[in-house]
């Protein structure tokens, strides 16, 4: 538990999304960093006492330390007056009957709560999108405007939402709330803690702040002497330096990726740090996909030198490597290291057939690496 804590501090917050292809968005940053861990790691601080981590739209939906909750008040705020972030035709009376019946019941889905509304129809997804019914939209707002937070997740993955006084630690709910101002310095504080070296549309992109909150609290935060102006060969954007980074002598990380990493959230950056354009497809049609559905970028050393659009088969026991390739510029021991990093992630997934790891033909890696899976 202190390696996930001081995993987190660095991190700052790590983004839930509901795509299972491979593993749970918020697990794998913890992987990337911590090795094989114990999931049940991240389950504990998010639902057991002393609770320390809890969901709210930090970056989107995202786990988040549960001290930032008060430096959220002010985008619940904001979201209270512009009635959420989508559902705004939901009715007042349909929130507050729904608020009452969570006071009432204790955390409750929304299926838990369709069939005393008469709201239990099944749901027919015809297209990309949500089809949510009144009551998940209710719960939603009333999240989103602090009302409700969220408790646990059911092994569906569907949230179970309570009153935020049975969900945060008292000393939580006991703090101020500061205004949006000191707000912003501590979010913007923290976004240059996990980068270490930023522009102002990086630190903006962390905790997707406004860009005049996120001015206001550099300039803030240079004067405090927290940042230090820098320039980066290379780069056409001024800079900033957290006061307290260091450079490391050198770096040995062999990680894979989640598409949802904090490492390559701001496509930009990404490429203009690792010379590395990369795109999420989930949402593109198959035919047109350049890598595939699901691809992890491969980090060795300091560099991202390729990338691998993989798929768990649990029927099978196996990990899919539906896509494997690498950068021009990829040192040529990529094929090997990339195989005992997939590997590994096999095993932690508990993928565990003969051969674990199964590589199909698709892109200029995957004959090296399927050679280098079979001599290791």
């Amino acid at each position: 538990m202190r390696t996930f804590t001081r995993t987190l501090e660095r991190t700052g917050v790590l983004q839930v999304d509901s795509v299972n292809v491979l593993q749970r968005a918020h697990f794998m940053p913890l992987y990337s960093r911590m090795g094989p861990y114990d999931t049940g790691l991240l389950q504990r601080a998010a639902e057991r006492s002393p609770r320390r981590v809890v969901e709210y739209w930090a970056h989107v939906q995202a786990f988040m330390p549960v001290e930032l909750w008060p430096h959220m008040q002010h985008r619940m705020d904001d979201y209270r007056e512009l009635r959420g972030k989508w559902w705004r035709e939901v009715p007042d009376d349909l929130a507050a009957t729904v608020l009452a019946e969570v006071r009432a019941r204790g955390a409750s889905s929304a299926r838990d709560l369709e069939p005393l509304l008469g709201d239990d129809s099944p749901r027919i997804k015809e297209h990309w999108g949500w089809n949510w019914s009144g009551a998940r939209k209710a719960l939603d707002l009333l999240y989103m405007t602090g009302a409700l937070a969220i408790a646990s997740r059911t092994s569906s993955f569907e949230p179970r939402y309570d009153l935020p006084e049975r969900v945060l630690p008292p000393e939580v709910l006991a703090m101020p709330a500061p205004s949006r101002e000191e707000a912003g310095r501590e979010l913007v504080r923290r976004a240059a803690r996990s980068h270490g070296i930023a522009t102002v549309a990086c630190l903006r992109d962390y905790y997707r702040m406004g860009l005049a909150d996120t001015r206001r609290a550099v300039e803030e935060l240079v004067e405090a002497g927290e940042l230090l102006p820098a320039r980066v060969e290379g780069w056409d954007r001024p800079a900033y330096l957290h006061a307290q980074a260091r450079r490391p002598r050198r770096v040995d990380a062999r990680a894979l990726l989640s598409p949802f990493d904090p490492l390559v959230w701001e496509r930009e950056r990404t490429e203009r740090i690792f010379g590395f354009r990369y795109r999420i497809e989930i949402y593109v049609p198959a035919e047109k996909r350049v890598h595939g559905y699901y691809v992890l970028p491969f980090l060795l050393g300091d560099r991202l030198v390729g990338r691998v659009d993989l798929k768990a088969d649990r029927a099978t026991g196996r990990l899919l490597v539906k896509g494997a390739y690498a950068e021009p510029d990829a040192p040529p021991e990529t094929a090997p290291e990339l195989a005992v990093e997939l590997c590994r992630l096999a095993g932690w997934l508990g993928l565990d057939a003969g051969d674990p790891v199964v590589v199909e033909s698709r892109g200029d890696l995957a004959g090296a690496l399927a050679v280098s899976l079979l001599s290791g």
